[in-house]
């Protein structure tokens, strides 16, 4: 669901610091090279790992409790990008305001909780993306509108919990995307200035909130986000397979290239 209201995710909201003071760029930088990009920031759901199957049994749990047929995993998916609300919204044919106060709502959650990576896994490619950045020394983090309770759980199970330099769920810091606040106290946290950040998403709203944190930004094609919409949502570069992202950071190797030789380039727009 693209839409620049409060993500579904967010439960609570802590409160820190509103404006975190973003670092300047290395002493000395003035010119484009010294502000190429040196840290990715992704989203979650969507943009590292496949976490609809889960969510969907989640809902279908609900559903059946209700008294309700369950619906199939490749209809729910694309309602995954709304979070909790939007599935039981679309699941119960509900409006917003009535999915964001429903205790089935409260009941896809508690499910959702006890089975947070039953059938979770990352996105083909993800694996050695991140294998790489890291080899190569390349900071990079989580920034997702998924409350922690969830997230911190479910980046264990995946192990990446340890490996990420910075997490924000989207009761880390007191908005949500597409507010920028998380992606600034990110960057804050690790301290690279937003100019040398990607941030890697699959919905509008990632797009939005990294362009409103003077990032550079990334829309990936494999996620939640319908497909044809992706063009239109004015993202620097869209990025059809994870490699692709290598290439933004400066890393080529074999595995990334393309027949003849060459990097395979992402597709500015």
């Amino acid at each position: 669901m693209t839409t620049d209201s409060a993500p579904a995710w967010t439960s609570t909201t802590l409160p820190i610091t509103e404006n975190p003071s973003p670092p300047d760029a290395h002493p000395g930088a003035g010119g484009a090279e010294q502000l190429a990009p040196t840290c990715l920031l992704f989203d979650l759901d969507g943009t590292l790992a496949d976490t609809a199957p889960d969510l969907v049994d989640a809902l279908n749990k609900t559903l059946v409790g209700a008294g309700l047929a369950p619906v199939p995993l490749n209809q729910a998916r694309w309602w995954v990008a709304g979070g909790s609300v939007r599935l039981i919204q679309e699941a119960f044919s509900l409006t917003e305001q009535q999915a964001l106060s429903s205790p089935w709502r409260g009941q896809l959650l508690e499910h959702y909780a006890q089975n947070v990576c039953e059938k979770t896994r990352l996105f083909p490619g993800i694996a050695q993306l991140l294998s790489q950045l890291d080899d190569h020394r390349i900071a990079w983090g989580v920034v997702t509108n998924k409350p922690h309770r969830f997230t911190q759980p479910l980046l264990v199970a995946i192990n990446l919990d340890r490996r990420a330099r910075v997490i924000v769920s989207g009761d880390t810091v007191a908005r949500a995307k597409p507010d920028p606040l998380p992606l600034l106290y990110a960057s804050d946290q690790i301290g690279i200035a937003p100019q040398r950040v990607i941030y890697v998403g699959d919905d509008l709203r990632d797009i939005t909130a990294g362009k409103r944190a003077k990032m550079t930004t990334a829309a990936v094609t494999w996620g939640y986000g319908p497909p044809d919409d992706v063009a239109h949502w004015r993202a620097d570069c869209i990025i059809s397979q994870p490699s692709e992202l290598l290439n933004l950071v400066g890393i080529t190797s074999e595995s990334e290239n393309g027949p003849d030789g060459s990097p395979t380039p992402a597709r500015r727009v």
